[in-house]
């Protein structure tokens, strides 16, 4: 996968894709990752990319020159890739949105900042998405979440082949109890079933276990009557 980033600010991006799976993905080129600051793309000697809000109101708006721009560059290399504005305003981030971006073999995403971005640069957009219901300094590490969710999902990321499909959300459930040596530890015991060998209880207990987490946790994530079946 080829993900291109627009920011201003590429060194936030430094710690996360040096370490564990993005790391990894980069390593077994699975992913191509580069950054781009907005910065380099604008047209003024002062390197400016924000201006006061015609109309007037509090704070900046980001400049639509350079972020069009380097969009544009973009799509003459990559004309297929999906571009992804990271808004407050914007679809929230779920396990599904997830699943759908990962089968995209190029995604841009632009970081915003402060009080928006002009009205034009949604013209480039092909979806704005919020990773929840608040506000953070900007779209870094929105961009960032998004980044690692999907590309955890590309074939031969993960050491386990099967890793996400028992995930908390892959199949609309909160995951099941995990445990592991010792079977005792200041007396409380692994539970019996998990220790039997026998494949078929394991599977039903656990799917027992995530639907009482669920329904204990987030009841809201139970849409029809077959998650809740055994």
């Amino acid at each position: 996968m080829q993900i291109d980033v627009l920011t201003l600010f590429p060194k936030m991006f430094d710690a996360v894709t040096s370490e564990s799976i993005l790391k990894r993905a980069r390593e077994f080129n699975k992913l191509e990752l580069k950054i781009h600051n907005i910065r380099d793309y604008t047209k003024n000697k002062h390197r400016k990319v924000d201006d006061r809000p015609f109309g007037g109101g509090a704070g900046m708006v980001f400049n639509c020159q350079p972020v069009i721009d380097a969009l544009l560059k973009i799509k003459s290399k990559r004309p297929k890739t999906k571009v992804i504005l990271m808004s407050p305003k914007g679809k929230q981030l779920n396990q599904r949105l997830v699943s759908q971006i990962s089968k995209h073999k190029s995604i841009t995403l632009i970081c915003g900042h402060y009080e928006g971005v002009d009205e034009r640069i949604k013209e480039y957009v092909d979806q704005e998405i919020s990773i929840g219901d608040y506000i953070l300094t900007g779209g870094e590490i929105p961009a960032m979440v998004v980044i690692d969710s999907i590309i955890r999902l590309l074939p031969g990321v993960l050491g386990d082949k099967d890793s996400n499909i028992d995930e908390s959300f892959s199949n609309g459930l909160l995951e099941y109890p995990h445990y592991t040596r010792p079977a005792v530890y200041n007396k409380r015991k692994v539970p019996d079933v998990l220790l039997s060998g026998n494949h078929r209880q394991i599977e039903r207990w656990r799917k027992h276990q995530a639907i009482i987490k669920t329904l204990s946790k987030r009841p809201d994530l139970i849409t029809n009557i077959k998650q809740l079946e055994i």
